[in-house]
């Protein structure tokens, strides 16, 4: 996602919209509101950091 001063904004994604970029205004909500689930699912740096230490023990 890149925001724009003036309030705009353009997404893209490889599977949503064909992996082209958007700036309809609802498409970019869309886009929005995914990374933002994606985010809240996501690991912190540390916890990230402790799940590959664990996998690197395990081989």
């Amino acid at each position: 996602m890149l925001k724009f001063p003036d309030g705009t904004a353009v997404g893209r994604t490889e599977g949503a919209f064909n992996g082209r970029p958007v700036s309809d205004p609802k498409q970019v909500r869309i886009l929005e509101l995914r990374y933002g689930m994606i985010r809240a699912q996501a690991f912190t740096p540390r916890e990230s950091r402790a799940l590959i230490e664990q996998m690197l023990g395990e081989t």
